[in-house]
């Protein structure tokens, strides 16, 4: 049997990470710590679009910071924008019963990737190091604001599958929200949903059929 690629998303599928409750309350409190005059209006402005990206392009949550800023006429000196949003973004990690084996038992069959839609650089890094994973346990990580797609794009899977040296046709993918992750199968890969299929199922299922 020839090796089956097979890609895991992040957040909700492998991990629980909570959000912040108002994001933009938390990105404007780290901007003030670091310095800069967030306007009175921050949260309309948080909200409204601001860099205008091709469909399916991730936009980096800083770059997006900073153009609501500018649009108040307010300047994030140096990278203040990006350590702002690092630090309002930084991780609690739940590891998700059945992850590790799950990952595992993928390594087993082929090639393992890591696929994650994320706005927030080094969000998924710092993930990694606090869950009971690490980056050696994947053959690639990618993320959106990385590689500049999301997912459902099939230009996101292009990229993991190019970085696994795999056929994206061939690609397995495991995650939590078919809006997005299932966008492989338009692709021309699985998708395998664990609302239906439970990590602990998927990690036997693979040690008994690999």
């Amino acid at each position: 049997m020839s090796p089956t690629a097979t890609s895991f998303d992040l957040f909700g599928t492998l991990v629980d990470v909570p959000r912040p409750a108002d994001t933009a309350a938390a990105v404007g409190r780290e901007l003030r710590e670091r310095g800069v005059a967030v306007p009175d209006d921050w949260a309309e402005a948080y909200r409204e679009p601001h860099v205008d990206a091709p469909a399916g392009a991730e936009v980096p949550l800083p770059a997006h910071v900073t153009a609501a800023l500018a649009s108040r006429g307010v300047d994030a000196p140096g990278n203040a924008a990006r350590r702002a949003v690092v630090a309002a973004f930084d991780p609690e990690v739940t590891t998700r019963e059945g992850a590790p084996e799950a990952v595992r038992a993928a390594a087993d069959r082929g090639p393992v990737g890591l696929l994650s839609n994320c706005a927030v650089p080094e969000l998924v890094g710092r993930t990694l190091v606090r869950s009971g994973l690490a980056r050696d346990d994947f053959d690639a990580v990618v993320s959106s604001v990385a590689c500049g797609w999301c997912k459902p794009d099939a230009r996101a899977f292009e990229a993991l599958a190019g970085r696994l040296d795999a056929p994206v046709g061939s690609l397995t993918h495991v995650g939590d929200t078919p809006e997005a992750d299932g966008g492989v199968a338009d692709a021309g890969g699985t998708f395998v949903d664990v609302g239906t299929t439970p990590l602990p199922t998927l990690a036997a299922r693979w040690a008994v059929d690999p």
